[in-house]
């Protein structure tokens, strides 16, 4: 059978992303800050690209950043505050899985009558109620576990 597309219900690397620098600012103790470069150089993510992920969490009021000499990045919200449902909603830019999911650029001609949409459209909610019900706090019951795995050199 022939495959059109290599994987299904993918988060996008952006998301991704997102996620790991929550994950990493959750790790940090109380009141500790890091930088852009830090969080780049222990996931490997261009600094550029992280840049603008960090301006986007900042924006949805999930982190602040600091200027200045003292400056750096920490959550502005408690771990236990910050959805994982959420954050995949607001960072994710199409959740669409099939094209009739779309508001435009549906060309697909049995879309008036096709139940196929709504069995994919109740996966999807499935999926999201299910990271719906994670906080990043839970995500962070290993928080001395991955603070040392962050900070490890690797080969």
């Amino acid at each position: 059978m022939r495959k059109f597309r290599e994987k299904i219900m993918q988060l996008t690397n952006y998301t991704e992303y997102a996620l790991r620098v929550l994950l990493f600012l959750g790790a940090l103790e109380e009141g500790e800050k890091t930088n852009i470069k830090e969080i780049s150089r222990t996931f490997s993510i261009s600094e550029n690209h992280l840049s603008k992920i960090v301006y986007d969490l900042g924006k949805l009021g999930l982190i602040e950043t600091i200027r200045g000499r003292n400056g750096g990045i920490r959550l502005a919200k408690k771990p236990e505050d910050i959805r994982i449902g959420a954050v995949v909603r607001q960072t994710e830019d199409n959740l669409s899985l099939v094209e009739c999911f779309a508001a435009h650029g549906n060309d697909c001609i049995i879309t008036p009558v096709c139940q196929l949409k709504h069995v994919l459209h109740e996966a999807l909610q499935a999926f999201l109620q299910t990271l719906d019900a994670y906080t990043l706090a839970d995500l962070l019951q290993n928080k001395q576990t991955l603070k040392t795995f962050f900070h490890s050199p690797r080969l």
